[in-house]
Parts: C-alpha cells; structure tokens; sequence
C-alpha cells in the first residue's frame, strides 16, 4: 500500500492497537546532553552542606596554636611587653594574619575574604558573650556572701548599720520598691509606646515623621536630663516631694522611646498582603490592626518591651533625683521617699565596709535575677512568631477544629431534618386522595 493510499484509507481499531504496541525508540538529537539512567549508576556519597571541613579545621587549630606561640615568644622573650590584655590582643592579631597565611596557600582572594571575615564575626560573638559572663559571675562571686543568707531577701536595712553582719538586714525594700516603680512605667509606657507605633505605621502623615523624629532624637536623652525634666515639672511644682511614682514617670521618660522604636520596626515587618486581605474580606482599619497586625506581631513586640523594662529597671540617676534614698519598706508610691534596687546597689557599693560592699554586689546580683524573671515572663506572654505554634497551640488547634467539624455536622443534620420534614407531609397530602371530591374511579 502505497503513503497515499494509507493517509487515505480511515483508521481503523487494529492500527491503533498495533501503534500502541509499538516499542517506543529514542534517538539522541544532536546538540542535546543525554543525561544517565538514575538506575544505572549506584549513588555517591552524600555531600555536607554542614559544619567545618577537615582543611578549615586544621587551618584553626593550626593558626590558634602559632598565635599563642607568637604572643608568648614577644611577651616572654623578644620584647618588653607585660600584661594579660596586650598578650590577648596580641595573639588574636596573630591569629587572624596565620589564618589568612594559610588559607591563601590553598584558596583565591574571594575565599580569604569571606573565611577571615567569618572568623571576625564569631570572634565578636565570642567576646559579647564572654563579657555578659564575666559581668555576670563577676557579680554573683562578688555578692554571693550575701545573697546566700534569707534575711538578705524578707529583711530591710532599718535595724542594720554599715559596721553589722550580713546576718542582719536585707533589700526587701529596694526589691518591693523596684516592682512597684517598673510595674507603674510599664502600665504607662507598653500601651502609649505600642499606640506610637501603630499610628506611625497605620495611619502617617507629616506628624506621624515628626514623632518618629523626636522618638529617635528621645533614644540618645541622657538618664540625668530625664531625671531633670520630672524634678522640676513634677516634684517641684506639683507634689513637692520625692516619692516612687516620680521615680517611675522617670522610668518612662527613658523606656518610651526604646518601645516605640522597637515596635515600630516590628510592625513594618509585618506583610502589606495580610492587611490587604483583611480590608477585602470588608474589615475596618482597627479592626485589621487589633486582629491582624498585633496579633501577627505578638512576638516582636513582647521583645520591645523587654528591651524597654531593660533600659528603665536598671537605671540609677533619674531615680537618685526623684524618689529618694530610705532603709524602711514604703509600699505607698505617691507618699515618701522609695528606693529601687540600682539606687541601693549605689548608696551600698560607695561605703567603705566589706559587709556593705558585699550587699552592694549581691543587689546587683538580685537584679540581674529580677530582669532574667521578667524576660522569662515577657517571653511566655510573647510565645513565637506567626505561623510558629508550640505543640500545645497545635493541639488546641486541632481540638478547635475538630469541634469545629462537630458543629458543620451537627447543622447540616438539623438542616437536612428540618427539610425532610417540612417535604414529607407536602408529599403526602399532593398523593392522598380526597374523600370530599371523589374521583371517577372512586365515586
């Protein structure tokens, strides 16, 4: 049969039988790469994308041990230079020049570059971390004759004098005073900060950078100046007294502006299509910022507040200007003079006395743990980010939605009953004959 007879004549079942049993043939174009069977090759060996190479290892270790080496021989041998601090300087300089030495023996300009600069980075969060330690234990080692006794906790300084045991007396005081003066800056502070920044974020306009501009220039304000500014407008002409809600406008005056930029970063993270999903499904402005744009921000904006109850919490001379220094309990904020745990810490440190050196140091150790409770606590009210759920929050989801489904269900039951018996009797009475109106079958 001729292509032309074929291409004429209509198909028929049996040649779409035969071309679906026909073997299928590839023919490799040329220009193309044929690229390997998964199945005929056995896989390799699995690639790291993790942690140090053995060459970057030995360059480390390698480039440690010469720094140490070299500091040592220009400290102890070659030159006159003393001191624990100049050696560390020293050997970290080395280092760094050892470790670009060898890493050029074996890689380009680019690869130098970026592995010095690594190292860079990891040595700086080294020595953050190495300083928040030191400060730290520094502190607990200084205090911890003090804080080891519990009349150091329930008792005041009102029976205790600079030359008594540190069996006697304790900063009850200053802790009930640090509560109370955080506890009132807070309450006036996270809500006026957080309002801030929503109106800068969600609502603009010229005032909204003019108060954006005095926020970043509040940031810089020295403690004094604030200090200052409630002394004379507060104490001097309205309470003519020193007293722990001075301290805490005070307190204020400081955490502001750390809140309002914090959470203003915070919300400008938060993503425009959610807003805009909001506004499409008809919800208002408020209702958008209170249901989704807080929400999706909880996180954020707990680790503003932190920040801010960080920078008030330990500060010393606003509060020395306004509440005053006392060694009796005062719970009453408005009446007298209060004192805070910053302002103890600095009243005991300037005395001569061990005894009182060492309760010094254990309130600052008291107040490191006060801050350390506080971020716990900021932290849980805080919980994760949006979209990141604890295993708690995902059971509670599911348990949500599962009752969820119960309630789809059980509406859908009533509804379909409700409808099977309004049709039923509608049926009924169309098919029933009437017995009033016989028919002529059934007269």
């Amino acid at each position: 049969m001729t292509l032309d007879a074929a291409l004429a004549r209509p198909a028929t079942s049996d040649d779409v039988t035969r071309l679906l049993d026909a073997p299928v043939t590839r023919t490799p174009s040329r220009g193309r790469t044929a690229l390997p069977d998964p199945g005929t090759e056995p896989p390799g060996p699995r690639r790291r994308v993790r942690g140090i190479p053995a060459e970057q290892r030995f360059d480390l270790i390698g480039a440690f041990c010469a720094s140490l080496a070299v500091a040592t021989l220009l400290f102890g041998w070659l030159t006159p230079m003393t001191g624990a601090i100049g050696w560390a300087v020293v050997a970290y300089l080395a280092f760094l020049s050892i470790y670009a030495l060898l890493i050029v023996l074996r890689s380009d300009r680019l690869d130098v570059a970026d592995r010095v600069m690594t190292a860079l980075l990891y040595s700086a969060g080294g020595i953050l971390l190495a300083a928040l330690v030191f400060v730290v234990v520094f502190t607990v080692i200084r205090g911890f004759d003090a804080v080891t006794h519990l009349n150091f906790f329930v008792e005041t300084m009102k029976l205790a004098g600079p030359l008594d045991p540190l069996t006697t007396g304790g900063v009850a005081h200053a802790i009930v005073g640090t509560l109370i003066q955080i506890s009132i800056a807070l309450a006036i502070a996270v809500p006026l900060g957080i309002a801030t920044a929503v109106f800068m974020n969600e609502i603009g306009g010229r005032f909204a950078r003019f108060v954006r501009t005095i926020s970043d220039a509040m940031t810089a304000l020295p403690s004094i100046v604030a200090g200052l500014f409630i002394y004379a407008a507060v104490i001097t002409l309205l309470t003519h007294e020193r007293s722990g809600f001075a301290a805490s406008l005070a307190i204020t005056v400081m955490m502001l502006p750390i809140i309002i930029r914090a959470s203003d970063v915070v919300l400008r993270l938060v993503p425009g299509n959610l807003r805009e999903a909001s506004y499409a499904l008809g919800a208002s402005r408020w209702r958008t910022v209170w249901s989704v744009v807080l929400p999706t921000s909880r996180s954020g904006l707990a680790t503003a507040v932190i920040l801010g109850t960080a920078r008030g919490v330990g500060e010393t001379s606003p509060v020395l200007l306004t509440s005053g220094v006392t060694a009796v309990m005062n719970t009453n904020p408005f009446q007298g003079p209060m004192i805070s745990l910053p302002l103890q810490v600095f009243d005991m440190v300037k005395s001569p006395e061990p005894s009182m050196i060492a309760r010094g140091f254990g309130a600052a150790a008291t107040l490191i743990l006060l801050v350390l409770i506080l971020f716990v606590i900021a932290r849980a009210i805080g919980g994760k980010g949006a979209g990141q759920l604890s295993p708690r929050r995902r059971r509670a989801r599911a348990a949500a939605s599962l009752g969820d489904l119960a309630r789809i269900e059980r509406r859908v039951a009533m509804t379909a009953a409700a409808t099977s018996a309004v049709l039923v009797p509608a049926t009924v009475t169309a098919t029933e004959p009437d017995a009033s109106h016989p028919s002529e079958e059934n007269p």
